[in-house]
């Protein structure tokens, strides 16, 4: 089974709600991705990481050029950010 991001929240301090198709929660802390630059350096803006922040390709992605356009998106590896982000509770839970 490929894991599937099917929504993506940003959070506090560079961080990122991932939402998977079986219901769990993943907190991604994505700061030390930032801080690597390279592709990642126009996320080091924390109002065009959080505006940007979406799901492309059944991942967390940044949409960078503003046109959903896969092949111009930052995204990450749904194994690896299965695999390594730890489960959280849902901080929408309240909300609804």
């Amino acid at each position: 089974m490929i894991p599937k991001v099917v929504q993506a929240v940003a959070g506090q301090n560079f961080s990122v709600y991932a939402y998977f198709h079986d219901g769990t929660v993943r907190l991604l802390d994505a700061l030390p991705l930032i801080q690597k630059g390279g592709v990642f350096v126009p996320l080091q803006n924390s109002d065009f990481f959080r505006d940007r922040l979406t799901v492309i390709n059944d991942t967390v992605a940044w949409d960078v050029d503003g046109n959903r356009d896969p092949s111009t998106c930052v995204d990450l590896d749904p194994c690896e950010l299965y695999e390594s982000c730890p489960i959280v509770e849902d901080p929408l839970k309240e909300a609804i």
